[in-house]
């Protein structure tokens, strides 16, 4: 089913607002914030890319940019400056990010034209941004589970998603692990989400998609996404059993499209699980 039927070269970042009950997501190549609730379609352009977002109060989103985190006022529109992000890779942008269960906030770095090992994983946490790892191409599926013991990531031209042990403070104290190695299946991971009861919720690039793992990666089903391009899930709603999905519709030819009109519109599936309440970033 369709929530939103504006269609993204490349929605990526759903975001659910407990607090204002209110959907956010982005489509990357085109710059923009979007979001959808009881009053209607919004959308917001920046002079910047733009592509993931955590919540910092009712009216105030932490943003990730090209050259910054920034904090963004909803209502006044006015955007402060967090802090700053690769300003000396001018040729970078963001990709995937989540806040976590202790309140920081991680984002993934990119090539624009995707050149191998060009990105970098991030963590910001109470006035700190630091360095978690390099040599990343195509950053996704950053999410945590419950408890916040352990955080998940993958570089998805690998097809392997990564475990790591998170502190007390949500520092990663470990080596990551392989999780999910999907290259026997050639599935290639995008953008995750953890439900209350710990089941990862992975879209896979290209297979039309959004899978369900256990927490010890063990499968469990699919959910078919008519868009072969899904890029990432999140959960929706008062009682959060809406799963929202973003898809691509980025370098899809003119058959394709014929096939699937559908692609770069962002989907809802009601009942499928009950997710986490999304977790609110802390500044300082």
């Amino acid at each position: 089913m369709i929530f939103d039927p504006r269609l993204c070269e490349l929605g990526e970042g759903p975001l659910w607002h407990p607090l204002r009950e209110q959907m956010f997501w982005f489509d990357i190549n085109a710059q923009k914030l979007l979001s959808q609730n009881r009053d209607g379609q919004r959308e917001w352009r920046f002079p910047e890319i733009v592509s993931a977002a955590g919540w910092v109060s009712e009216d105030v989103l932490l943003i990730a940019g090209e050259r910054d985190l920034f904090l963004f006022d909803l209502e006044t529109e006015e955007v402060e400056t967090l802090c700053l992000l690769e300003q000396d890779k001018p040729k970078n942008r963001p990709n995937d990010g989540r806040a976590d269960p202790q309140g920081g906030f991680w984002i993934g770095t990119m090539a624009k034209d995707e050149a191998l090992g060009a990105g970098a994983i991030y963590r910001y946490y109470r006035g700190e941004l630091r360095k978690l790892y390099s040599d990343i191409t195509v950053p996704n599926a950053i999410c945590f589970p419950p408890a916040g013991a352990f955080a998940h990531y993958t570089d998805t031209v690998t097809q392997q998603v990564m475990k790591v042990a998170l502190d007390a403070e949500g520092w990663p104290n470990a080596d990551p692990q392989v999780f999910l190695d999907l290259t026997a299946e050639g599935l290639y991971p995008d953008g995750a989400v953890i439900d209350a009861d710990g089941v990862m919720w992975l879209a896979q690039w290209g297979a039309s998609r959004v899978a369900a793992y256990d927490a010890s990666g063990k499968f469990l089903r699919a959910i078919a996404v008519d868009a072969p391009q899904t890029t990432c899930p999140s959960f929706a709603g008062p009682n959060l059993t809406a799963m929202i999905v973003t898809s691509a519709r980025k370098n899809l030819d003119a058959d394709t499209l014929l096939l699937s009109p559908q692609s770069g519109a962002t989907f809802v599936f009601e009942g499928t699980a009950r997710g986490q309440r999304e977790h609110q970033v802390v500044i300082s």
